[in-house]
Order: C-alpha cells, then structure tokens, then sequence
C-alpha cells in the first residue's frame, strides 16, 4: 500500500507509523524532517506544481517497491509557509526485515530531495529571502542509487 500526500496540513508521526505497522511485516522506518533553524532564518516557504511533485513521488515510490520487499509506504511532504521546528516531511516504510525498511527509507527521502519537483524559499529575520539551491551533497547521494 502506498500513501502520498502534499498539502500544508501537519502530520501525526504515531498515526502514520501506526497506518504502516497494521500493513504486517515486523520492520518500520521513518524519517521526519523538520525545518532547521539555521542562523536567522524565520521561515521556510515550500511551492510545487501538483500534478509534477505527485507524479514524481509516485515514481519513487514504485521503484522503492520495486527494490524492496516492502508492505507500504507513507510520503508525506508539506507546503506553503512553515516556521522553524515545523515539520516537513514524513517518509515510513514497512517490511519484514530492518535492512529493506531502513534502505528504502533512505532511498526514498534522497530521491526525493533531487527528484521530486519542490522549490524552497527561506525568510532571514531581517526580512531577506533566498531560494535554495540544491546541495551537491543530495544530488550525490541520489546518484549513489543508480549504480
């Protein structure tokens, strides 16, 4: 079972996990990303054009299924205007075994940070904004995927 979502609502990590765990297996990973408070920053704005990200995801999500011998898994990624702390983005995966949770888990989320079309605006406190631009450290961990 695959879940993806894209809004600005929050989510509930228990109930998420929770949704994966009922799926069987004995194995579940996670990651939650927050937005960090980097220096000055005030706030994060997350923009996306709907039919792209969701379809970009769905890819992702199909090739984790397909490396992996995975029950579910849960993509879920905010937008809109988010402060320091809030979370971001929820990746969960369930299997039977730690390795293929924890490596589709890893995959998924580095797939999405190159992948998946999401344009990120930050807010410094002194009112400048900058979009961010992506690290050469996520695009190499991307590619380690593929070979």
């Amino acid at each position: 079972m695959i879940k993806i979502e894209v809004g600005p609502a929050d989510f509930d990590v228990g109930r998420e996990t929770q949704r994966v765990a009922g799926q069987g297996g004995g194995a579940i990973a996670s990651f939650i990303g927050q937005v960090r408070g980097d220096g000055d920053l005030e706030t994060l704005e997350l923009e996306y054009y709907p039919a792209m990200t969701d379809k970009a995801l769905r890819e992702i999500a199909a090739t984790a299924q397909s490396d992996w011998p995975l029950h579910a898994i849960t993509i879920i990624h905010r937008v809109g205007k988010l402060s320091v702390g809030e979370n971001i983005v929820l990746v969960v995966t369930g299997s039977d075994h730690r390795k293929a949770a924890i490596e589709s888990c890893n995959f998924i989320m580095d797939k999405l940070k190159t992948v998946a079309p999401f344009w990120k605006k930050e807010t410094r406190a002194n009112g400048a904004t900058d979009w961010v631009e992506e690290r050469a450290s996520d695009i190499e961990a991307s590619k380690n995927w593929d070979e």
